[in-house]
């Protein structure tokens, strides 16, 4: 079986699911907690090697500030449960703005929790234009990579996003130009182990030749 070395997770829908079930729209936060866990769990007994969650761009702190505070606690509370696990953590976004909250600072250096093992990546207040800001200005090999605030972060096998929505968001677009993209059309908050078998199952058929 081919497995990917690194997934990468776009969790949408959790508004459109809360209003679809007769909440407000900051209420679907919430409810991606468990289904982050599960796919955690999954990788890790599949063997995945690294494990990329999409938790909160800088572009969506321009929301009303109910959810903006809603989506950050779900980000805060995946984290810190993601430290329960064994894992190698760590939380990649613009930590300078007062937008990146301040529980998630003793996260922002890679920590192994556990026994450790998998990589998990967990990206808040994250800007791509933050993340290469200096790349256009490095002179060597080696000042190149330094540029890179994401430079812990290795490429990304495949992505899977959640919602239908069919773009990547600014999802890590160095690690991820050469990603295969795998789309659910259900809400985050309604995910199945089905759901994230059946974009491996899609992983296996593709012709993986990273332009070669």
């Amino acid at each position: 079986m081919k497995i990917p070395k690194h997934i990468g997770i776009i969790p949408d829908g959790n508004r459109r699911w809360a209003k679809n079930n007769g909440l407000t729209k900051e209420k679907g936060y919430e409810k991606g907690l468990d289904p982050g866990l599960h796919v955690f769990k999954l990788c890790e007994k599949c063997g995945i090697g690294e494990l990329t969650f999409y938790g909160f761009t800088a572009d969506n702190t321009k929301r009303p500030k109910f959810q903006r505070l809603a989506f950050t606690k779900a980000c805060v509370d995946a984290v810190e449960m993601l430290s329960k696990e064994n894992a190698d953590l760590l939380v990649i976004g613009n930590y300078e703005s007062p937008m990146f909250p301040k529980e998630l600072f003793p996260y922002v250096e890679r920590k192994r929790f556990g026994t450790g093992g998998m990589k998990v990546n967990f990206l808040v207040n994250y800007d791509w234009k933050w993340d290469i800001s200096n790349y256009s200005k490095a002179e060597n090999k080696i000042d190149l990579i330094d540029s890179i605030k994401s430079r812990d972060i290795s490429k990304v096998d495949l992505i899977i996003r959640w919602g239908g929505r069919r773009r990547l968001s600014g999802f890590l677009p160095l690690q991820s130009v050469y990603s295969d993209f795998y789309i659910i059309n259900e809400f985050w908050p309604d995910f199945s182990e089905e759901q994230f078998n059946r974009a491996l199952d899609w992983y296996q058929i593709q012709d993986i030749t990273l332009g070669g």
